[in-house]
């Protein structure tokens, strides 16, 4: 029989669910069917995981036979539906007219409104008197756009730049390709050019000086770096010491005991942070040192990082973020399911049931593998199974949709600002709320309000908009880290037999 609390959370699941697809076929639908479609990549890459966990709630357990064959059946329709975006956006190419002609015809058309406009422009520049960007270079920035660009209908002075409002001809990319080309022939390197959306939802370039681009860490950042990787080291000693029933500060010589498992702790650290690095090298732009964040209970809860150079497009954000997550997340994985095939009884840690339900996926995939073994009180679990679930946690930590967290950069990279500031705050008043139950929530809490509250710089192209395959791969990381994090509820434990 289902209890009360069983049927409260699985109502709320599907409501998320529901709220989720919903929210995605609402921005696709003005797209027509290529957004149609698109939607249904990331209906498709979320289906296998929404069917187990729905079957696994009613206590219907599926076998990794027919887990696979589900995987494998949706990468097919994947790539299928992938094909046909392809199809239709050649299709589109093909049909799109020329967008020449169409600026010849304006320009003859609206020849009086150019006038208008332009003289406008001689008046408000005399106005600007104070323009923090010279007046010689005001000009020739101004030479670089054209009717079939960029269409200067307001100069506004910003900063130690300047806003341009007008109106966008073309397609985004190739537009801003050319604008920055032509900004870099007349003044070199001394400015950069942004593609923005104005708070009206309208594209405007906003023009700043590239003395203000991000700056390299100092000395003091990179001692910094270092003393917190120093601790981290030695809070992953205490944590597997703690595992295996000593204190590490007051009995170091045991050092060789805990020593596998700090190796296999940082793993998963070093390969979340050597896919940051990796892509960020592959995309040319520069990724800071790790500021490793020490933790008594778990080793570490993984890293801060900072990018010191600005990002071009929204891309480029998400596959720098989401690498790092993608590779911790995928090596912690194949730890624990290695370990819980290689667990049986006689293992080296001998677990209480409970561990098993402060996950929904440890859970369901202990409950999968080891069978009627998580009746028991205590189940025998093999060293990889713990490591395992110790880097499930700290990626799925950093999932968290907030600030400059991977989970954060990869929502505002998908979603744009907006959603991601929201999501920020949500997100924080959801840890404060937990942190009545779980004091873990409020050093999150801090930790976000005072290093990562702030979201991520705007891209130099922040209007072309990522992929839909990005955004499925959104929708799952932010999936994964919610069934790492959220226990399961003790009626939905019971029926499982975990710890009957």
């Amino acid at each position: 029989m289902y209890t009360t609390s069983e049927n409260t959370t699985t109502i709320i699941v599907a409501l998320i669910a529901m709220g989720i697809l919903g929210w995605g076929y609402y921005r696709a639908r003005p797209y027509g069917k290529t957004g149609i479609l698109g939607w249904l990549q990331s209906v498709v890459l979320m289906t296998p995981w929404l069917v187990f966990f729905v079957l696994f709630a009613a206590g219907i357990y599926l076998n990794l036979v027919l887990i696979l064959f589900m995987l494998v059946a949706c990468t097919g329709l994947y790539i299928y539906l992938g094909w046909q975006l392809r199809i239709i956006a050649a299709q589109e190419t093909e049909n799109k007219p020329d967008i020449k002609p169409i600026s010849n015809s304006l320009q003859e058309s609206s020849s009086e409104e150019k006038t208008e406009l332009v003289n406008r422009e001689e008046k408000k520049e005399e106005t600007l008197e104070f323009l923090p960007i010279s007046t010689e270079d005001l000009q020739k920035v101004k030479d670089i756009f054209g009717i079939d660009t960029f269409f200067i209908t307001e100069t506004i002075p910003y900063q130690e730049g300047a806003i341009f409002k007008g109106n966008l001809r073309g397609d985004i990319e190739k537009v801003y390709t050319k604008l920055s080309a032509k900004l870099a022939e007349k003044l070199g390197d001394r400015y950069r050019l942004f593609l923005l959306e104005s708070p009206e939802a309208k594209p405007v370039v906003i023009l700043l000086p590239s003395k203000n681009d991000p700056l390299p860490a100092t000395t003091s950042q990179k001692i910094l770096a270092v003393i917190l990787l120093l601790a981290t080291i030695a809070t992953s000693f205490e944590a597997g010491g703690l595992l295996l029933g000593f204190d590490f500060f007051n009995q170091p010589m045991r050092y060789q005991e805990a020593l596998p498992i700090v190796i296999g702790l940082w793993i998963v650290l070093g390969g979340h942070e050597i896919a940051h690095q990796v892509l960020a090298k592959l995309h040319n732009v520069r990724f800071s040192w790790p500021f490793f964040l020490p933790a008594w209970q778990i080793g570490s809860f993984g890293s801060v990082n900072r990018f010191e150079s600005i990002l071009p497009n929204r891309k480029v954000l998400f596959d720098v973020a989401f690498a790092g997550p993608a590779v911790g997340g995928i090596i912690s994985l194949a730890m624990l399911l290695g370990g819980l095939l290689l667990s049986h009884e006689g293992s080296l840690f001998q677990m209480p049931s409970e561990f098993f339900k402060a996950s929904v996926l440890v859970g369901t995939l202990a409950r999968v593998i080891l069978g009627p073994a998580v009746h028991q009180s205590i189940v025998d679990i093999h060293p990889l199974a713990i490591i395992g679930w110790l880097g499930l946690v700290i990626t799925a930590i950093n999932l968290m949709p907030a600030g400059q967290l991977d989970g954060g950069r990869i929502l505002q990279a998908i979603y744009g600002r907006k959603v991601a500031g929201r999501a920020t705050l949500f997100t924080f008043i959801v840890l404060v709320f937990a942190s009545l139950v779980n004091p873990l929530a409020l050093y999150w809490a801090i930790i976000i309000l005072v290093l990562q509250r702030n979201l991520e710089r705007p891209c130099l192209n922040e209007l072309v908009e990522p992929d839909d395959g990005r955004a499925g791969l959104c929708l799952l990381a932010l999936f994964f880290a919610i069934a790492t994090l959220f226990p399961l509820t003790p009626g939905l434990a019971g029926r499982l037999g975990i710890g009957s």
